[in-house]
């Protein structure tokens, strides 16, 4: 009698390719200075699929913007790539890629990229993006792979291309700063899409197909780092990690985490997982009413010299200026307190005095 194989099962029997050592990924981390800058989407991009496709790709919209990142002192972004764009078009894709990149090393700044994600649509297409709902928190966002491939484990190696060709051609690329592999990839989006329809617990699988992916880059071997970020804190105990946290700081070369908590509580958590001695990226944080605040929470990332990625630049299409909870709580007009981002599509800061923080801190602190 033939026995069915679980996907943890699977994934456990996934020969493990051990991160870089130590010392190698805190001497990288010490010539590349302090990382400093934000998660970006250009303002007319709803998502990262009307960001990348070669219908909507806006060149002279992202220099614009990244020239106002460069003039904040920000000297890195975190960007979502997306599986469908490589499947509609690679050479397509990779060349707008090349462009972006030129883009971006004109003004200094080094991306990370985004291979997968598991927030908000789980349903993903290929095509004329939906319009945003009025004052909806990112409301056309969508997960990479969505919820037809991430449920059937017997496709996941039908991603290896995307991967293999997306790092093998930018394996030796300075321009790149790191690759982040999966974008909270347990999120069941309770607040949203309520994802939560799988065979089994969205973690395993996403925890079987992480391996996998991580599998194919170690082989390919880049010169840049790999990271997965945890995001649900509670990490003080070792023990008491879920098993995909505890792979996801386990295998990367450099730690990530995302967290929207105070001073306070960003401090414990910078505290907890320093114990894994490696160099640190904070890549969620800044949600102004739960005082995760540039003020707040820069110079204490400065302090434990942890990398910063707050999320959102210029309010746009993703608004996510407007909170969370516009999920279920209907806004009539935009918040007098942003959630998220930073500028306005025309370049102006949300608020003048932030702005001015943030370039005096960078300038007497990022490289």
């Amino acid at each position: 009698m033939k026995i069915q194989k679980t996907n943890a099962q699977i994934a456990d029997e996934i020969p493990l390719y051990s991160p870089w050592p130590i010392k190698k990924i805190n001497s990288w981390y010490a010539k590349n200075g302090w990382p400093v800058g934000c998660n970006y989407v250009p303002h007319n991009a709803i998502n990262q699929l009307e960001m990348w496709q070669a219908e909507t790709f806006s060149p002279t919209i992202i220099d614009k913007e990244l020239s106002w990142a460069k003039g904040l002192g920000f000297n890195t972004i975190r960007v979502f790539l997306h599986h469908l764009l490589w499947e509609q078009d690679s050479a397509g894709f990779i060349g707008r890629m090349e462009e972006f990149l030129v883009i971006a090393s004109k003004y200094g700044i080094k991306p990370m990229f985004v291979l997968f994600d598991g927030v908000w649509d789980p349903f993903p297409k290929t095509g004329k993006q939906p319009a945003p709902r009025n004052l909806v928190h990112n409301s056309g966002w969508v997960q990479s792979p969505g919820y037809d491939v991430l449920n059937d484990a017997s496709r996941y190696d039908s991603l290896q291309d995307y991967v293999f060709g997306v790092i093998n051609h930018f394996k030796d690329d300075e321009r790149i700063f790191v690759w982040d592999i999966f974008n909270e990839p347990d999120n069941l989006n309770s607040g949203s899409y309520k994802d939560d329809n799988y065979a089994v617990h969205k973690a395993e699988l996403s925890l079987a197909l992480l391996k996998k992916a991580v599998q194919w880059i170690r082989e390919i071997g880049p010169i840049q780092p790999i990271t997965m970020a945890p995001w649900q804190c509670g990490w003080e105990n070792e023990d008491k990690l879920s098993a995909l946290d505890k792979y996801m700081f386990a295998q990367s070369d450099i730690i990530s985490f995302h967290c929207y908590e105070n001073k306070k509580g960003m401090e414990k958590h910078l505290r907890d997982i320093s114990r894994y001695n490696r160099p640190m990226l904070c890549t969620e944080y800044m949600a102004r009413p739960f005082k995760s605040t540039f003020k707040n929470i820069l110079p204490l990332l400065k302090k434990y010299n942890v990398g910063a990625y707050n999320w959102g630049f210029v309010a746009g299409k993703s608004q996510t200026h407007i909170a969370w909870d516009s999920w279920h709580t209907q806004y009539e007009k935009e918040p007098e307190l942003w959630f998220h981002d930073v500028l306005r599509a025309d370049g102006k800061p949300y608020c003048e005095k932030e702005a001015a923080y943030l370039m005096r801190f960078n300038k007497k602190h990022a490289c």
